[in-house]
């Protein structure tokens, strides 16, 4: 049975406020999440002044910059100490994405966490995933908007920070080509489309297979669509990790809440997940002891069709294959065709 470890994005749906994210730990707790995640990030380093906002984050929060957006969505450090005893007293992992190397250093050194999340738009960031690499700690990696080329010279970054090896001889066309285990357990790749919301023609779940055939890592998926069907199916295909946005209200104001599940959504898809997870089995193809009991009732055996005396033939004409299975199994049918009955049988007496 896998151990999916679910993720509760509540990312930046807080609005900058402590107690909306307070909240939103009890929530993703009440849902069965393994942790909550949010966003370190320090605005001024993470984009420009002059910096865009994408479209969907004009058509969520209107016109202005990306900078004056984030400044009010960034958690101060006080904050996120709030926030990691509030997981400590509810029994679920703190996590946060480091957008920067400080924050990266200050999520560490502060021991606020016990594994990095790289998100998508960090990936060709070599500095921050080679700082990442050398904390030692796990690295779970989303790999939205990525070909393999860039994903396999991420990978060759972070094995370089592993190693304490100058990154700088790495070259992005050249093939990466890890040994096999070499990276399981250590990085998990997400796969990801960086679309909000996430089309159904746009996700291409299958590409979370590739990536583990490909690369050798355990592998998830970080989910942008409505609804919650796309990540249980992510289950059923192996994933190790989902993420999925949440939000208390999706009418608030804000970049991510239209995308983002609520409540109950967030609680449904817990349960989903682990509703897959038990009925994954071992994949060991075998009759199973709740429909045991049933094989009576459901197969059926070899019949007497007519009275049929001692000593005369087993004929297709006076042999039936009917319910219940109690009696000589159809496998034998065409073994009995020719031989001669040891009794005499009535109809409807199953053959012995």
């Amino acid at each position: 049975m896998n151990n999916t470890y679910v993720i509760a994005e509540a990312g930046v749906n807080h609005n900058g406020s402590l107690d909306r994210a307070m909240d939103m730990v009890d929530c993703a707790v009440a849902a069965g999440a393994n942790a909550v995640k949010f966003q370190t990030f320090i605005a001024e380093n993470l984009v420009t002044a002059q910096a865009p906002k994408a479209r969907y984050q004009q058509q969520t929060t209107g016109s202005g910059s990306q900078l004056s957006m984030l400044k009010q969505l960034e958690l101060t450090h006080q904050d996120h100490f709030a926030l990691a005893k509030r997981c400590a007293e509810k029994g679920i992992e703190f996590l946060s994405t480091p957008f920067d190397i400080p924050s990266l250093h200050f999520l560490v050194a502060s021991h606020l966490v016990r594994r990095i999340k790289i998100p998508s738009g960090e990936l060709t960031h070599g500095p921050l995933l080679y700082a990442a690499a050398q904390t030692g700690y796990p690295l779970i990696v989303s790999t939205g908007m990525a070909d393999p080329d860039e994903i396999g010279w991420a990978l060759r970054v972070i094995v370089c920070g592993w190693r304490g090896d100058d990154p700088a001889h790495i070259d992005g066309r050249d093939p990466f080509v890890p040994a096999v285990d070499s990276l399981r357990g250590r990085v998990t790749l997400l796969h990801c489309t960086t679309s909000y919301p996430t089309p159904m023609e746009a996700v291409n779940l299958s590409a979370m297979v590739t990536l583990r055939q490909t690369f050798h890592t355990d592998v998830g998926y970080s989910d942008h669509t409505r609804g919650i069907t796309i990540p249980i199916a992510a289950v059923a295909l192996g994933a190790m990790v989902i993420e999925k946005h949440f939000t208390l209200d999706r009418n608030l104001e804000g970049p991510d809440h239209r995308a983002s599940l609520e409540p109950d959504e967030l609680t449904a898809m817990v349960q989903g997940i682990r509703q897959v997870e038990r009925a994954m089995g071992d994949g060991i193809k075998r009759p199973d002891q709740v429909e045991r009991g049933n094989a009576a009732v459901a197969r059926k055996s070899v019949h007497a069709s007519r009275f049929i005396p001692r000593g005369a033939k087993f004929t297709a004409d006076n042999l039936a294959i009917k319910r219940p299975g109690t009696g000589r199994s159809p496998q034998d049918y065409w073994r009995l065709l020719g031989t001669r009955a040891s009794r005499d049988y009535d109809a409807d007496d199953p053959i012995d």
